[in-house]
């Protein structure tokens, strides 16, 4: 350090300049070199130019750092490898007792057993292995627990176990033995249904051959209460059959070609003594857009609605039940149809349409009392619309009447409109309906044929050619008849009479210009055919079709009956026998084989049901007579109504089945089918009432036996009272007599 003047004259130094150096202008620090610098200042302000220079060399100051730095570096790598020794002394120390605590994790962590692990020597680890040990003795005892459990579970398991196989040996007996009662109740129904259709097979049929007799009014009405009562308790048993197959999933639906058309006319004529007696308007709507021909099973569809019909006339008093079909909707092939039965009788309520469907159900318990039944029909029509993939429905109000509604899929082409029934070339036609939804059917049934429907009171000044006009239903009061015998005589036209009665309750009117009367409802066939005679005189004269002509074949046919029932074996003799049929009678199998071994008959009615050989061996033992007998019509005569019974007769030889009661109907049908004709009296209509044996008077004046009687008339049944004018209109006798009202 120096203090030199302003020429740089040093005037006190320290220790001494380095030479070389030079000095700075201004104050400052100057490096020269590594580690060394020159510091100028001044010393005091106002001297001449004297400063402070200092010299610094640091350089010995850097190596000596350098000199501690390596030191440092050595010992850090000293301290490093003893480290690094220590740790490996320790780690070798340690890991002997943590692969034996590894080992014993391991061995717990897969649920073995282990040995308790040694407690190790080092003082940090014997707390460690303590916590092992206590944790392997938690885990042995847990796992001899679970076990325990698990063994218990087991027992209880295979305990239980064996009782669900004791409950699936008793339900599987149980199940076996519910088989087995339906198989017997089946059976049961079967042979129920057997032994009650044998006596009433008798009973209907000696009925019917006794209504062919010439019995008076009172005898008539009392044998009409036992046709009446044999068919009721006949449709019973039908009703617990089908209800029997429908819950046991027997109950086979066929594929036949259904004309709709015709089956609600059916269905109709069927229930038009019933609503004639209420004087019911019946009326049967079928859409055009219904196809003319689909696929279904008819029997079903008639069973339906002949039930939902009969229900709707039996619990209407009055006003009418409506038929109504049309087309839900349409899809290649297949044909939804909407059926509706409407009627405006005594309604449901709510609650009772829940349950209406369900078996055995009626509105109230008096209904089954008041009207009769069972209460099964609506539960088959149910089951049998559901089974052909239909849906069924009421809507009803208490006093307002009720509507049932089903839907009905049937295989057809959609979009074929039925052909009409007759082809009318504008012919005006005056209707007289006062009933609004048959007048409506009827004139929509005139504009679709061509003709062109008039009202009464109408401004049309054209002359009607046919005047179709309803009368309505009985008693006909006298100043209804004076109008219109006086309205027939006024109209230069043919009349067309509809009245909602029987032919038996016509009323007594002359038709001056030609004309018919026709029972209400009004089939679709037989309202056509009645306006083409109408209306084309000149067909009467043609001969009749063949359908109206029913006679037995030239020959005399030979049959034979075979029952081992003394009664219907008589009943069928009785009803065979006739002009043109001759009647071999057999009481059992063998009897039927032996007289078929000296005699061939045109035909056998076989019952099937025996002792000794039954129907099918005898039938069998007749077809091993060979030559004939191996073409000739074998008919099975029983009272079992179930299909699989008509599929195995008819997979045994028989050609037909016949389900008694007999049906004179039915037997006529059958004979034509299968021999080409049927005797007359078979389709013979019953003789009129009348006393037996009394000669049929040409003509009766009441008033004169009333005059006789001293003014006493004796009350008869409407029917009785009917006949007698139906016969004077037979013979031309339109005499008027006096009327009783009601």
């Amino acid at each position: 350090m120096a203090v030199i003047d302003a020429d740089g004259t040093p005037r006190v130094e320290v220790g001494r300049l380095e030479a070389g150096m030079p000095l700075a202008d201004e104050p400052g620090m100057q490096r020269h070199g590594d580690g060394r610098w020159r510091m100028t200042a001044p010393l005091e302000e106002g001297s001449s130019g004297e400063r402070l220079v200092m010299d610094i060399d640091a350089s010995g100051l850097l190596l000596e750092h350098y000199r501690q730095l390596g030191g440092a570096g050595l010992l850090l790598v000293l301290g490093a490898g003893i480290l690094a020794l220590a740790t490996t002394a320790t780690c070798r120390r340690l890991q002997r007792p943590l692969d034996e605590i590894d080992a014993t994790l391991e061995r717990l962590t897969q649920w073995q057993a282990c040995a308790t692990p040694a407690r190790p020597h080092l003082a940090e680890l014997p707390p460690l292995g303590s916590r092992i040990n206590e944790l392997a003795t938690r885990l042995q005892e847990a796992r001899e627990e679970m076990q325990r459990q698990v063994a218990q579970a087991t027992a209880e398991l295979e305990e239980s176990m064996e009782t669900v196989e004791v409950q699936n040996m008793k339900l599987d007996m149980a199940h076996r033995r519910a088989v087995e009662a339906n198989r017997v109740k089946s059976e049961f129904l079967a042979n129920m249904s057997h032994e009650i259709r044998t006596p009433l097979n008798g009973i209907v049929g000696f009925c019917r051959l006794l209504g062919r007799s010439r019995l008076d009014a009172r005898q008539q009405e009392w044998l009409e209460h036992v046709n009446r009562a044999c068919g009721n308790l006949l449709l019973l048993v039908n009703d617990v059959l089908d209800y029997s197959r429908l819950e046991a999933g027997r109950l086979e639906l066929e594929r036949m070609p259904v004309e709709m058309v015709e089956l609600v006319d059916e269905v109709l004529a069927l229930q038009a003594p019933m609503a004639q007696q209420k004087g019911l308007e019946l009326v049967g709507m079928v859409y055009d857009d219904v196809p003319p021909v689909l696929h279904g099973d008819p029997m079903r569809i008639r069973q339906l609605l002949t039930n939902l019909v009969s229900n709707a006339v039996k619990f209407t008093e009055h006003g009418e039940v409506l038929v109504r079909v049309m087309v839900e909707e349409t899809e290649p092939g297949r044909v939804t149809l909407r059926v509706s039965v409407s009627d405006t009788g005594i309604g449901l309520s709510a609650e009772h349409c829940r349950r209406l469907f369900d078996a055995f159900q009626q509105a109230t318990p008096s209904h089954s009392r008041e009207f009769g039944g069972s209460g099964l029909g609506l539960s088959i029509c149910r089951q049998l619309v559901e089974q052909m993939g239909g849906e069924i429905s009421v809507e009803s109000e208490p006093g307002r009447g009720s509507t049932f509604t089903f839907t009905l899929p049937l295989a057809g082409e959609p979009g074929t409109e039925r052909p009409a029934e007759l082809q009318l070339a504008g012919e005006s036609i005056l209707l007289e309906e006062p009933h609004p939804a048959t007048r409506r059917a009827l004139q929509h049934r005139l504009r679709r044929w061509g003709a062109r429907p008039l009202e009464a009171g109408s401004a049309s000044s054209a002359t009607p050619q046919l005047l179709v006009a309803s009368l309505g239903a009985p008693p006909y009061p006298p100043e209804q008849l004076r109008h219109w015998r006086a309205r027939l005589a006024e109209l230069p036209c043919p009349a067309l009479l509809l009245c909602t009665a029987s032919p038996l309750d016509f009323p007594d009117l002359t038709l001056p210009h030609g004309g018919e009367i026709l029972a209400k409802p009004l089939a679709r066939r037989t309202f056509a055919d009645a306006i083409e005679r109408l209306l084309t005189p000149q067909r009467d004269a043609e001969p009749a079709s063949a359908q109206d002509v029913t006679g037995a074949p030239d020959a005399c046919l030979h049959l034979l009956a075979v029952d081992d029932n003394d009664a219907n074996r008589q009943l069928m003799g009785e009803l065979l026998s006739g002009p043109g049929m001759e009647v071999t009678l057999a009481g059992s199998g063998e009897q039927a084989v032996a007289l078929g071994s000296r005699q061939h008959f045109d035909l056998v009615l076989m019952d099937i049901r025996m002792p000794g050989m039954d129907g099918i061996h005898a039938c069998r033992a007749l077809r091993r007579l060979g030559g004939e007998w191996s073409r000739t019509p074998i008919i099975a005569v029983t009272a079992h109504a179930l299909e699989d019974e008509r599929r195995r007769l008819l997979a045994n030889g028989l050609n037909d089945v016949l389900i008694k009661p007999l049906d004179a109907e039915d037997l006529a049908t059958l004979l034509t089918r299968h021999l080409g004709g049927a005797p007359a009296h078979l389709t013979a209509p019953p003789a009129p009432p009348g006393r037996p044996g009394a000669t049929e008077l040409r003509a009766v004046d009441l008033t004169l036996g009333t005059r006789l009687a001293g003014g006493h008339e004796v009350p008869g049944p409407p029917a009785a009272r009917s006949a007698g004018g139906l016969a004077r209109r037979e013979r031309g006798q339109h005499t008027s007599r006096p009327r009783r009202a009601g």
